[in-house]
């Protein structure tokens, strides 16, 4: 029996996977000012358009997709709205950015 996935990614081991070179793709679903401040790669779809843009990643269907937000409330509504789309493997940033930040220090 194939393990159920995890919906939630903590901020740690998000920073392992990308310092490990895993294949992750980021949606930063933050607003355009937001993401331009400060960003941690990714594509920036805002929550709001994610409904309308949603075919712009049907190529990552079978991909790790990880949302992210500032806190981790938009990034896990962006998470069910993936979800219910058909899409397998998205997780949310639990605590978001600010939790990121907390764990790495930077940007």
């Amino acid at each position: 029996m194939e393990p159920l996935f995890n919906n939630d990614i903590t901020a740690l081991e998000l920073k392992e996977k990308l310092s490990e070179g895993f294949n992750l793709y980021l949606v930063d679903v933050r607003e355009p000012l937001e993401y331009h401040t400060y960003n941690i790669g990714g594509q920036n779809i805002p929550l709001g358009s994610l409904s309308h843009q949603i075919n712009s990643l049907k190529h990552k269907k079978e991909e790790e997709i990880i949302v992210i937000c500032q806190r981790g409330i938009r990034s896990e509504t962006a998470r069910i709205l993936l979800l219910e789309s058909g899409f397998t493997k998205v997780r949310n940033l639990t605590g978001g950015l600010l939790a990121y930040r907390k764990v790495t220090g930077n940007f």
